[in-house]
């Protein structure tokens, strides 16, 4: 058996596109050299554990569905790439694309603590990213900070913000200590009820 943690999804293939064999793939990574640079990949089946390697041999965005059209060795006709449906694409984990200096990938960022920069108050935690022309962090507020603030609704639900996930408003971004500090303009993290 495989093991998977020694492993990333970089996407799944949702459908058969054309009748060549070629195959839409929905992206859960960042990175477009996964699906359009040639190379070995490999396929984990829905209910298997077992990954088996394939030959990608090219792949194009289609940006107005967010979908990757890819192209695999051995898969050359419509009913073979039908066979496909609902398979992960993974790599493996030490595979992962160099970074820049000021750059994360995704799920390094989901899970770290939000401070504020000035009071060191925990302000929630990272739930999501959402990519926009600025990356936006999507932070479940912690009780305590909505508390605090008076901000309490009257269904208590926890809320989430929505923070540009830029230089200036999270200026530190410490893997390490698992943690982000924002240093957030005024009315930010207000909450609309």
């Amino acid at each position: 058996m495989t093991n998977q943690d020694n492993w990333l999804e970089i996407g799944k293939i949702v459908s058969p596109q054309g009748l060549s064999g070629e195959l839409r793939v929905y992206p859960v990574s960042d990175f477009p050299e996964r699906f359009q640079v040639p190379g070995k990949r490999w396929l984990l089946r829905s209910g298997e554990t077992e990954l088996q390697p394939i030959q990608l041999l090219a792949g194009r965005y289609i940006s107005n569905k967010n979908l990757y059209v890819i192209k695999l060795a051995g898969v050359e006709n419509c009913d073979q790439a039908e066979a496909l449906r609902g398979c992960k694409l993974m790599v493996p984990a030490s595979d992962r694309p160099q970074l820049g200096e000021d750059e994360y990938h995704v799920l390094d960022l989901i899970g770290l603590e939000v401070f504020m920069q000035a009071s060191g108050e925990l302000v929630g935690t990272v739930v999501d990213i959402i990519a926009a022309g600025n990356d936006l962090l999507e932070v479940k507020l912690h009780e305590s900070f909505t508390t605090d603030k008076q901000q309490i609704t009257n269904h208590k639900k926890q809320k989430t913000v929505l923070i540009p996930f830029v230089e200036a408003i999270a200026p530190v971004v410490d893997l390490k200590s698992n943690r982000i500090e924002i240093t957030p303009p005024p009315g930010l993290l207000e909450i609309n009820n």
